[in-house]
């Protein structure tokens, strides 16, 4: 079968997470194994290292690939969900794997695939992994789907494991407290494997702590690690970086949104790690790697532009810790008015996230074409409760075409809420 046949067998005969919910979230690792086990353990034929976090472990992984290219090696990236096309998920120094060989996959798998019947998301691993080990990657950065522990992803044995920001998100399947959430998280910490915990959250560093010492793995903190903010543009940011002594370093990124710079320690901490591992990974190349993410990476959806008079910005943050700091950039943006485009899933409480909505935007309430999705008459009731008003789009570009002809010059205009209505953004 050709690729837009794999796709579409995919899709319709397995269950998929960001479509269904949690009806395709496998509660253990067999299936991955099993399909795995029968491609010869690609996994255990490149090195890698696994990122896992509530926020911030997408853009984490996106920038240590950047800073790894940059260095010389040939590196892979597993992320998702994808925005536009099936073939973002999996990467090598940016490029994306070829169509064709996402269609033989399949075909030649087939009956595997009928054989196992697992999720979207495990054969999506299955595919990335042997499509690493295949081209002989030097490292892969694996990015986990949904918590850690029973993430298909944690079938690896990683140089390295970051663990980035909790939050609230997923609650149904992770636990309804940080410290639960963040045990599952931790469940990627490996023995006698580092793992560097990149946001200072001293209420969950127990639950870190007591996993490393039961598997022996060398826990490594940054909350020494100063990342201050400096000029700012349209395409870029600077910030410097302080640790206790050492010199301060100035670097340059092209991820514009303020909420990157706590990320910032967590992936200094992975280069720490690697470079003691025998990897030579010099400061000009973290420069370039920093400064070529999006361009080296192909990552999209952070803060990124649509248009500038009116300012059109779109972030997939959709959690309220996400949310929470995307407003926080939001309230530093000089403008008239705020629009704000927003969709939601179903399946998830997002009385929190409204809560944190300004009330004197202007609202467009949408929904996506996933099932999942929250029909935008649903969320705009669920809004109007909390003084929010507006009046509601099947889709997120009618939205966006009101927006525009209801916005002055230099209004600003935001869509975020959820990965899936930012995806289906026309000229994203």
């Amino acid at each position: 079968m050709d690729y837009q046949q794999a796709l579409t067998y995919l899709y319709e005969r397995l269950p998929m997470f960001q479509r269904v919910g949690a009806v395709a979230f496998k509660k253990d690792l067999g299936n991955t194994v099993r399909l795995l086990e029968a491609l010869g353990n690609p996994q255990n034929n490149f090195k890698s290292v696994h990122v896992a976090g509530t926020n911030g472990k997408g853009s984490s992984a996106h920038a240590l690939a950047s800073i790894l290219q940059s260095a010389g090696y040939k590196t892979g990236l597993y992320t998702s969900p994808h925005l536009k096309e099936f073939t973002e998920r999996i990467r090598i120094n940016g490029g994306e794997v070829s169509q064709d060989f996402v269609g033989q996959f399949v075909s030649q798998h087939q009956g595997l695939i009928e054989a196992i019947n697992p999720s979207f998301f495990e054969v999506t691993v299955a595919m990335a992994f042997k499509y690493f080990a295949s081209e002989e990657v030097d490292i892969a950065i694996i990015e986990t789907g949904l918590g850690g522990r029973l993430d298909s992803t944690n079938v690896i044995d990683p140089l390295v494991s970051l663990i980035t920001m909790i939050g609230y998100d997923h609650a149904d399947l992770l636990g309804n407290t940080l410290p639960a959430i963040a045990a599952e998280k931790a469940g990627i910490i490996k023995p006698g494997r580092p793992v560097v915990i990149g946001a200072n959250q001293p209420d969950l560093l127990s639950v870190f702590k007591a996993k490393a010492r039961e598997v022996g793995a060398p826990l490594k903190t940054m909350d020494k690690m100063r990342v201050v903010t400096g000029d700012h543009g349209v395409f870029h940011q600077n910030f410097e970086v302080s640790e206790p002594g050492e010199p301060a370093m100035e670097y340059r990124t092209d991820i514009t949104a303020n909420y990157f710079l706590k990320n910032i320690p967590g992936v200094l901490g992975v280069v720490h790690e690697l470079r003691g591992l025998g990897f030579t990974i010099e400061k000009e190349a973290i420069k370039q790697g920093f400064a070529q993410i999006k361009s080296q990476t192909g990552l999209k959806g952070r803060w990124q532009m649509i248009s500038q008079s009116p300012l059109v910005v779109a972030d997939v943050s959709h959690n309220e810790p996400g949310v929470a700091q995307l407003l926080e950039q939001v309230s530093l943006v000089p403008r008239r008015r705020l629009h704000l485009i927003i969709g939601m899933v179903r399946d998830k409480d997002i009385s929190g996230v409204l809560k944190l909505l300004p009330k004197e935007a202007t609202y467009y309430f949408t929904q996506s074409s996933v099932p999942r999705s929250l029909p935008a008459v649903d969320l705009r009731l669920q809004a109007e409760v909390l003084g929010l008003l507006g009046d509601r789009f099947i889709n997120v570009n009618q939205a966006l075409k009101e927006a525009e002809k209801n916005a002055h010059s230099d209004d600003f205009i935001l869509i975020c809420g959820s990965t899936f209505v930012v995806a289906e953004i026309e000229h994203l």
